[in-house]
This record gives C-alpha cells, sequence and structure tokens, in this order.
C-alpha cells in the first residue's frame, strides 16, 4: 500500500522560501502522477501544482506561477515542492497526492478527483 509522508513546511517570512518534501513508501512512484494540495482554513482544497509520471509536464495554479517548483527523483521515491517569494496568501496545510493510475505518462491532473493516496499534510504559515 502507497504511504505519503510530507515534512519541510513552517513559519517564514513573506519574501522568504521553503522547500517541502513528500517520500513514498510500499509502492514506488515511477507510475503515478504527482500533486501538490493546499487547504486553507475555511477553503476548500486547491490544487497547487503537479508533475506527470514521465517528469516532462508540470502544471501550476496561476497564483504561484513563477514561484512554486515541483520536482520529482524516483530513485529517492520523492516529490518536492520549491516556494519561493511566499505570501500571506500561501499560508496552508500541503498535502502531496498520488494520481491515479493508468493515464497517459505525460498528463498531470489539478482536481483532487484524480488522486487517490494522499499524505497527512504539513502545515506552511507566512507571516511576519
Amino acid at each position: 500500500q502507497l504511504q505519503l509522508v510530507e515534512s519541510g513546511g513552517g513559519l517564514v517570512q513573506p519574501g522568504g522560501s521553503l522547500r517541502l518534501s513528500c517520500v513514498a513508501s510500499g509502492v514506488t512512484l515511477d507510475s503515478y502522477g504527482l500533486g501538490w494540495f493546499r487547504q486553507a482554513p475555511g477553503k476548500e482544497r486547491e490544487g497547487v501544482v503537479c508533475i506527470s509520471s514521465s517528469g516532462d509536464t508540470t502544471t501550476h495554479v496561476d497564483s504561484v506561477k513563477g514561484r512554486f517548483i515541483i520536482s520529482r527523483d524516483n530513485a529517492k521515491n520523492s516529490v518536492y515542492l520549491q516556494m519561493n517569494n511566499l505570501k500571506p496568501e500561501d499560508t496552508a496545510v500541503y498535502y502531496c497526492a498520488a494520481q491515479r493510475l493508468g493515464a497517459s505518462p505525460y498528463v498531470c491532473y489539478s482536481s483532487a478527483s484524480e488522486y487517490y493516496d494522499w499524505g497527512q499534510g504539513t502545515q506552511v504559515i507566512v507571516s511576519s
């Protein structure tokens, strides 16, 4: 069974950076598209960025374009989220998730309904 564990969250000042990590166990991630989602208090879970299983395709929500970078390291069974120039509105619990199998290796989805396995989340707070 696939298990995902996030780390790297914390408190950071506006304009700062954080790098989130997500390590998988139980299953290798090679065949999975992967995504990062976030949920702020009182808001719905939002797809932030995803990467296809091939690594060739990434998709970002407009609010993080140019600031957030997703990467994957299949040898380490991990996916990462580099977050730069953080803003208070980035404050949320961040989750990594594995996309359903069977999708094209060159496609990833921003909809949570396409993801079947989720981590427990890591809190990111952007505040001065």
